[in-house]
């Protein structure tokens, strides 16, 4: 119980440090761009056009909400990570095959369905789902709470107030829009880092190598951030379905199109080239073939 909530305590703080982040993140996932392009440097030194980066757009919402608009969001998002760590550690406690269990009981069908399964990415699989099943309303409220800053809206002022509005504009469903390309994304993102960083660590690394430990763990950090290159469409899709069609200016047109499900969005930014939108928030290349739109603030 200790380790839980220290855990916690720790995923509270990072959560409050990296939200900025986070914030602009998603407004540039939905296309977004209140600044125009400007004259800059690429990584190679080269003078090229550019859009606004992370520090351009973050003095630009302090200029029209104050510092305080940089957390838009904020406490749905709490919420969804201590929930999320909550059951995440429950989750792997109860799927550990040496308890014992009533014959009938939860605890007893998850020991059986994990009896024959020594891997721990199997059960690190159930336990992320499970906490991003119990957690995606919170998310869901946190995304509109952000996209709200595109049309100025106040629809979803509180997590209670949201909680009731969602629910009274679009039912039970609409706390889990976007869902199946989170999970997909979570469960793939998972399996290529494990996988990767087992090959690494088996085939690629002695352990009769000096700082072996400190390697290992050295892998397992690039193999994930790869992992998370390779699965951040599902990502960007799930985000964008998440506000689509909710009444918000930034999921309605014309600023963005209505997609009856995630994969017409998926196809949708993949034939305009955007299925890495937001994935950068620094050298930001312009679109090709796109133009900028001063009035509507967007690309199209």
């Amino acid at each position: 119980m200790a380790d839980t909530c220290g855990q916690v305590l720790l995923g509270s703080g990072l959560t409050v440090l990296s939200h900025p982040l986070m914030y602009i993140k998603v407004l540039v996932q939905v296309g977004h761009e209140p600044l125009p392009p400007s004259l800059g440097r690429n990584l190679f030194g080269r003078q090229v056009y550019q859009l606004p980066g992370l520090f351009a757009y973050a003095k630009h919402i302090i200029k029209i909400d104050g510092k305080a608009g940089l957390f838009n969001g904020l406490a749905p998002r709490l919420c969804a990570g201590t929930i999320g760590t909550l059951v995440h550690s429950r989750v792997l406690q109860v799927s550990g095959p040496s308890q014992k269990a009533e014959e009938g009981s939860l605890q007893h069908v998850v020991n059986e369905v994990c009896i024959n399964l020594s891997s721990k990415t199997t059960k690190e699989m159930i336990a992320r789902s499970c906490a991003t099943i119990v957690t995606h309303p919170f998310h869901v409220i946190t995304l509109r709470c952000m996209v709200q800053f595109i049309g100025r809206e106040t629809k979803y002022s509180g997590v209670f107030d949201s909680i009731v509005t969602v629910y009274k504009n679009e039912g039970v469903l609409g706390f889990f829009a976007g869902l199946i390309p989170r999970l997909l994304g979570d469960v793939l993102s998972l399996w290529i880092c494990n996988m990767l960083a087992h090959l690494i660590n088996t085939y690629a690394i002695d352990d009769s190598m000096s700082h072996t430990g400190e390697i290992k763990n050295c892998s397992q950090a690039v193999t994930g951030f790869f992992a998370s290159m390779l699965t951040y469409p599902f990502v960007l899709v799930s985000n964008l379905m998440a506000v689509n069609d909710c009444g918000l200016a930034g999921g309605l047109p014309p600023y963005a199109s209505i997609y009856p499900t995630w994969v017409d969005c998926w196809r949708h930014l993949s034939l305009e080239g955007n299925m890495s939108r937001g994935n950068s928030l620094f050298f930001r290349k312009l679109p090709v073939g796109k133009t900028y739109a001063i009035d509507q603030k967007r690309f199209f």
